[in-house]
């Protein structure tokens, strides 16, 4: 449907069934995608800027291939100064990639502003440069020195890019410097540089030969199992988060309310309600308590696999602590849960929010209790 109204420039049909996805849960990257290039071919360069706020709103990573998706569409939509105005203003947050500067080349010669091409290909050709540079240093072990030439990247340029960050991780693992790789890979992550696959095996390994090295400084912490309990959670590798959680735990360190939060949310997102379930309980029976985040990631996981009286009834203990209800879909919420036979749960829950102050949301429950 999306595609339709997007090739029969509907586009106003086309933001309400954005809306409605959005309300649904149904969004993916490739609605996000399909919005860009329409916005952008018809030189909508604002409309196409603002599905990447849409995006955050509705809690999808924004990275580097996704500013590039928006540069390559302003580029093909003949809007080559438009796409570099939105470069120079996104670069400082996004870490460009060679295929950042192939896309803003491509979309100057496009235009047959050759100048500009030229420009970009020997700003491109630096960033390589210096990549080439920054191994060089690596491998004739001048490791301070790598790392002040990355920093100099980093304030004066060119920025770094996915594979200055990933050679400097790497080589922090290969020699047993753990937690200045987790620093790096934490800020990696930060400023929209997507990590591949190799900079997680690296990290993995340099986690399992721990014990084997005697480095000074370098055992690992409770920062660190967190720090590779999020990255197999970014993975969508739940199992290998709870046996990183199980060793933190059997090495004495303490784990925090954020880990089974992201253990639960890692569950969830796989569809595995049991265990989204189990991570709640372990949760509570290490004598933690359950904070606003565990609460959302438990009832929006419950409410998706569509086991609304359990929902209901975690999300008036969440209101009983004088929490904050989260966002969901009330509309559909309340339908399956009257559907489902859950009306005295409705009406109780309906009292609670009003009480609470959710005054919009007790109205909505309350109709469907009428």
């Amino acid at each position: 449907m999306m595609n339709i109204l997007a090739k029969t420039r509907q586009f106003e049909t086309l933001v309400s069934l954005l809306e409605e996805m959005g309300e649904k849960g149904l969004l993916t990257m490739e609605t996000f995608t399909i919005c860009i290039k329409v916005f952008a071919a018809a030189k909508e360069r604002k409309k196409a800027v603002a599905i990447v706020d849409w995006m955050k709103k509705h809690n999808f990573k924004v990275g580097i291939e996704t500013v590039n998706c928006l540069l390559d569409a302003l580029g093909r939509a003949k809007l080559a100064k438009k796409s570099q105005t939105l470069f120079q203003k996104l670069e400082h947050k996004f870490a460009p990639n060679i295929r950042t500067y192939t896309i803003l080349i491509n979309g100057w010669c496009t235009v047959k502003n050759l100048m500009e091409a030229s420009r970009m290909w020997n700003e491109m050709i630096d960033i390589v440069a210096h990549n080439i540079m920054l191994e060089g240093l690596l491998r004739s072990h001048k490791i301070s020195d790598a790392i002040k030439l990355f920093e100099v990247m980093k304030c004066k340029g060119p920025l770094p890019t996915v594979r200055s960050y990933s050679v400097l991780i790497k080589n922090l693992c290969k020699h047993g410097h753990l937690k200045e790789a987790i620093d790096y890979f934490d800020e990696m992550v930060d400023s929209g540089c997507g990590p591949d696959a190799a900079v997680y095996t690296c990290l993995m390994t340099g986690f399992a030969n721990q014990k084997k090295m005697n480095i000074k400084n370098c055992q690992p912490d409770g920062r660190l199992y967190n720090a590779l309990i999020k990255m197999m959670v970014n993975r969508r590798m739940p199992d290998e988060a709870v046996k990183i959680y199980k060793k933190m735990v059997q090495s004495g360190f303490r784990a925090s309310v954020h880990t089974y939060n992201m253990i639960m949310k890692s569950y969830f997102v796989a569809r595995d309600c049991e265990m989204g379930l189990a991570g709640w309980e372990e949760m509570k029976r290490r004598g933690f308590f359950p904070d606003e985040n565990s609460y959302t990631v438990l009832v929006g996981g419950l409410v998706r696999q569509g086991r609304l009286n359990e929902s209901c009834r975690y999300l008036e203990k969440m209101i009983d602590t004088g929490m904050r209800a989260p966002r969901i879909d009330y509309k559909n919420f309340s339908a399956g849960l009257y559907r489902s036979g859950g009306r005295n749960c409705l009406e109780d829950l309906a009292e609670k929010m009003k009480l609470s102050g959710n005054s919009e949301v007790a109205n909505l429950l309350e109709r469907w209790v009428k």
